[in-house]
């Protein structure tokens, strides 16, 4: 199978994580036959988000299955030197909150999705307060996304960053190597959402169905039951 073409700093990248996705866990990657082969359009693909690490292993699992990931990211990355560079070189979108330039973000985000790219967000903008790290409510961009662009809704998750690299409790534990489960789920089926007129209630509706998903699919690699709500941040 041929693989897409994704330039110098992709390439550039896949030097580092995949050093470093070795490093930090045995990797599992399951599920990759629900992104699209190259050739075979775009997908958004729709995370938990429980660790620093997670963005290495969506790299990793899109660029196992010969796809180019794109991240929706926030804009300060940008800034920074090398990374900033590499952001920039290989087509990531930048994300400005609460900002005039937050509707610029998810319009970027929606080209690449009907020019047949790869794009992953993490909806809780952050990673997980939930003490348990189950997904947190989630902002409505993703639903956005996933209605205006008529490619497959992709439900992804990650477990086991999180032991390895702790943020909020400030641990890094890369030894002994321990498993790190990356899967995708079959695509959500959103035909019933498509074509009404979108506000905000939509936009929430499709956005809890979708983590719901999400949730769903983390209880099946944790094989244990997931709770019936989202946690909320105190404001």
């Amino acid at each position: 199978m041929r693989r897409e073409k994704q330039g110098f700093w992709i390439a550039f990248c896949a030097v580092f994580f995949y050093p470093i996705g070795w490093v930090t866990g045995r990797g599992r990657f399951e599920g990759t036959e629900h992104i699209p082969a190259p050739g075979h359009g775009g997908a958004l693909l729709v995370a938990n988000h429980v660790s620093h690490l997670d963005p290495i292993y969506s790299g990793l699992i899109v660029h196992r299955s010969r796809r180019v990931p794109r991240f929706l990211a926030k804009h300060s990355l940008w800034s920074t030197p090398v990374l900033g560079r590499a952001l920039a070189g290989s087509g990531q979108i930048p994300v400005y909150r609460d900002s005039a330039d937050a509707q610029q973000s998810l319009r970027e985000g929606t080209d690449a999705l009907r020019e047949g790219k790869i794009v992953i967000i993490y909806p809780e903008g952050t990673i997980t307060r939930d003490p348990d790290g189950w997904p947190m409510h989630s902002r409505t961009g993703v639903a956005r996304l996933a209605l205006t662009a008529d490619v497959p809704v992709v439900p992804m998750v990650h477990w086991g960053t999180n032991r390895v690299l702790d943020a909020y409790n400030k641990r890094f534990r890369p030894f002994p190597r321990g498993p790190i489960t990356v899967r995708c789920g079959e695509p959500v089926d959103l035909s019933a959402y498509r074509g009404r007129p979108v506000d905000a209630a939509l936009l929430r509706e499709v956005t809890d169905l979708l983590m719901t998903r999400v949730r769903d699919l983390l209880a099946d690699v944790r094989d244990e039951p997931a709770p019936s709500a989202f946690f909320r941040r105190a404001s």
